[in-house]
């Protein structure tokens, strides 16, 4: 089917996030004032406490379209679970997903459907603000961030050319660029995550579950392709988190890889209707 005759493209925007209300708030402020709104908001929750309920219920009177709290018990590291279970609610056909530590740019939502094509899915980029930028940003407000971005830094991740989005993500590939994958800004159609069963939720702790995603997905025979020079994050500084899962998780995904596997066994299915489930 040609991209003129596809049908009108919904979009629903997924949030991760733990414990940083402060820094969530921004972030969903940033989705309501975008050029393009996205249809729904989910926000991801892996086991925040009641500061960040508040703050969404307070957002959610703002909010200039449904703006959805998922939430599970905090239980150490589980992105791969919150995020299907996020999925599950979703109800729009084109999934946009990021993190909660991020200010999104004004036009994030409509490079990401700008870009949107059957059979592909998209990995974007981020700025890292500096820590001293990020607490720039959080004593103030969003009208801050603009002289905060005049005086950092100038570099391609955060340059916004609208014409380079579409050939760059036609030409911006090579051997192992799943190395590249980034989960905080992925677009993936919903339909596709649905063959897949979603994340694979073996993997917890950090890292990786992302990448085995990407791994299934192509195995399913769907494109990776980047978007650089649009849907630009601005990343708010945090100290990393634990990397004592990683090579474990690294380890699961290359031989998911290896062994070709599309559908896992521990995913989304579990958190859908039955006449939708495999």
């Amino acid at each position: 089917m040609s991209r003129k005759h596809l049908p009108a493209v919904t979009c629903s925007v997924l949030v991760a996030t733990y414990n940083r209300p402060d820094v969530l708030k921004r972030c969903l402020k940033s989705l309501f004032r975008q050029s393009r709104l996205p249809d729904q908001i989910i926000v991801c929750d892996d086991g925040s406490g009641p500061e960040t309920r508040q703050a969404i219920q307070q957002l959610q009177t703002e909010s200039p379209v449904p703006l959805i709290h998922v939430w599970q018990a905090d239980e150490g590291f589980k992105l791969a679970q919150i995020r299907n279970k996020g999925i599950a609610m979703a109800t729009s056909s084109y999934l946009i997903q990021i993190d909660g530590d991020v200010i999104l740019h004004r036009h994030f939502v409509r490079d990401q459907l700008n870009i949107a094509k059957p059979g592909v899915f998209y990995s974007g980029n981020q700025f890292h603000l500096t820590q001293q930028e990020t607490q720039q940003l959080l004593t103030g407000s969003l009208a801050s961030l603009p002289l905060i971005l005049k005086q950092s830094r100038l570099t391609w991740h955060r340059m916004w050319v609208p014409f380079l989005q579409k050939p760059t993500a036609r030409l911006y590939h090579w051997k192992d660029h799943y190395l590249y994958v980034s989960g905080c800004n992925m677009a993936f159609w919903r339909e596709d995550l649905l063959a897949v069963n979603g994340y694979d939720e073996s993997f917890t702790g950090w890292g990786w579950e992302d990448t085995d995603l990407t791994f299934r997905l192509m195995n399913l025979g769907r494109r990776l392709r980047f978007i650089r020079f649009g849907a630009i994050q601005y990343h708010l500084y945090h100290p990393p988190s634990s990397r004592r899962d990683q090579e474990s998780n690294r380890q699961r995904a290359l031989a998911n890889r290896d062994a070709h596997v599309i559908y896992c066994q521990s995913g989304l299915a579990k958190y859908l209707p039955d006449t939708i489930s495999r």
